[in-house]
This record gives structure tokens, C-alpha cells and sequence, in this order.
């Protein structure tokens, strides 16, 4: 197998055009990050998988330990001198009002500053819904954004910089907006997660929202598959919504995982009230998306 593996490698940099091209992920160690590291593997294209704790990466990515925010060398050299950077790095991601997200802005800057200077062409950047704030409806690369917690703030502010980093230096971008994610639920620390805690624990019911809001829910294989794909080309760029397009209400997603999962817990609706940028109802236009998929499938 090694020899297989060996063998798919040497072909692959040597292929020449998209194929050739050194890629790197950063975070690829963190919940989303695992699974697009796997997903770029399991379809025979290398990566060099960057974090500060790398044990849970595949071993067959070429697997760099380092903090990429507080290395004062040559960051460039030393995550393997990328074409193509995937930065999935994001600190707190599941707290979105850690003052985190706007104090890492800087670090942010200096990183994709540091890696384009030093001669990367593409810049993949992991965005989010919570970009736009409180809306109503699908959302495009168009629509306005006005993001009210910490999260949705730096992610935005981080977008807004790398898009004219990137047009001033003519460098590839692509800004890919995910939306609700489920799948690996032990590990995202949503909802999902502590409904299989307390099931865990015994409790018979747990507190929660009316669940009537509407959002855009993907499984984090599909996401990560969204995500390979959308690297992988550079006819579509921009704000690249990676979503279904399809949106379901918090209560039907709940009661479906609890049914899928055969658990006895039950929800207690209307405990808590929805967060002030919980949007009734919004979702992904997937038209982006749709068209990747369509010419892009590795």
C-alpha cells in the first residue's frame, strides 16, 4: 500500500497544470478541517495538513505542527511553499462572542499577507453565514452583510481584507460560506452534540428553543467534498456559498436526528428564546455551488 501511495504521489506532482500544484490547509486538525483534509486524500490529491495539534489528522497528508499566527520565520517555506492555500484556521469557532474573533484579525492579515507576498497564486478562505447578520431568505455573494456577533464580525472584516489583498495582487480568491453543519456530531459542539450528552447522561427531555427557525443544514462529508471541488477549479471565485440550498426548520431537524439516532430523549420547546442574529429563516443560493459540482468532480 505504501508503494501504491508513493506511486499515486510522484504522479501527481508531476501531472503538471491544476493537478501539480502544491496545496496546503490550515486548522487541519479542527472539526472541519479533518474531514477536508480526508476528502482531498481519499481522492488520491496530496496535501500538506498545518495545525498546532495534529492528532487527528491523517497520517497520509505531509503533516506540519506549527502555530502559523506566532511563527516569526519564514511561514511561507515552512508550510511546504503552497500554490494554493486553504485556510480553514479559525480560533473559538463554536463561541461566537470570544473577543478571539476580532483580536485575531491582525493575525489574519499578517498570515495571507505573509503567504501572497512570498508567491502564492490562490487564497481559500473558510467563511459563514453569520457573515450577513440577521436576514430573511437565500443569500448570495451580493447580499449585504451585517454581522452582529463577534464571530460574524471578524470572519467578514477578515473577508473584506483578503478580497483586496487578493485584487491588488492578482491572486486567485475564493471566499467559501458554510452554513449550518451537521455529521460528526460528538465533535461540532452544537445543539446536536449536547443532545447525545445529556442522552448519555439520562435526562429524559432537554431545554430548547420553539426550533421554528429555518436554516441550511449540510452533512460535514458533503461540505468537505463542497469544499475539494471548489479548490480544485478557478472558474468560479469570489463568495462561494457551500450550502444545499435547501432550508429546514431547527424543531425537524431535532426530531430527525433523535429518531435517526433511536433516542429517548425529547426536546422541551420554547425554554429558551432564539438569539438576537438568529435568522427566522436563511439558507445558500446554491447556483455557485451547483456549477462547480456540475464541471468539477475529481
Amino acid at each position: 500500500m505504501d508503494i501504491i501511495r508513493i506511486v499515486l504521489e510522484l504522479l501527481y506532482w508531476n501531472f503538471g497544470g491544476k493537478m501539480g500544484k502544491k496545496i496546503t490547509i490550515t486548522g487541519a486538525g479542527g472539526y472541519i478541517g479533518r474531514h477536508v483534509v480526508n476528502a482531498f486524500l481519499n481522492k488520491n490529491i496530496p496535501v500538506t495538513a498545518v495545525d498546532i495539534n495534529t492528532n487527528f489528522i491523517d497520517n497520509r497528508a505531509s503533516i506540519v505542527e506549527c502555530n502559523i499566527f506566532e511563527d516569526k520565520g519564514d511561514i511561507y517555506k515552512k508550510i511546504n511553499e503552497p500554490e494554493i492555500c486553504l485556510h480553514l484556521a479559525w480560533q473559538d469557532g463554536f463561541n461566537h462572542n470570544a473577543q478571539s474573533h476580532i483580536m485575531n484579525i491582525p493575525k489574519h492579515y499578517t498570515f495571507i499577507n505573509n503567504m501572497i507576498e512570498n508567491g502564492l497564486k490562490q487564497i481559500v478562505v473558510l467563511g459563514t453565514m453569520h457573515e450577513v447578520g440577521y436576514w430573511e431568505g437565500a443569500i448570495d455573494e451580493n447580499t449585504p452583510t451585517n454581522p452582529i456577533s463577534f464571530y460574524g464580525i471578524g470572519k467578514n472584516t477578515v473577508r473584506q481584507i483578503v478580497q483586496e489583498i487578493s485584487k491588488k495582487k492578482g491572486v486567485i480568491f475564493q471566499w467559501l460560506r458554510a452554513f449550518y453543519i451537521l455529521g460528526d456530531d460528538l465533535q461540532n459542539r452544537s445543539i446536536f452534540t449536547r443532545i447525545l450528552e445529556m442522552e448519555k447522561e439520562g435526562k429524559p427531555t432537554f431545554p430548547f428553543t420553539t426550533g421554528e427557525n429555518k436554516y441550511d443544514f449540510i452533512d460535514i462529508d458533503i461540505l468537505a467534498n463542497q469544499i475539494v471541488a471548489s479548490v480544485m477549479q478557478t472558474e468560479v471565485t469570489g463568495i462561494i456559498n457551500c450550502c444545499t440550498g435547501n432550508p429546514i426548520s431547527l424543531k425537524e431537524k431535532v426530531e430527525q436526528f433523535i429518531f435517526e439516532k433511536n433516542l429517548k430523549i425529547k426536546p422541551e420547546y420554547g425554554v429558551y428564546p432564539s438569539r438576537p442574529y438568529d435568522s427566522p429563516a436563511i439558507w445558500g443560493d446554491p447556483t455557485k455551488i451547483t456549477q462547480i459540482l456540475k464541471n468539477y468532480n475529481p
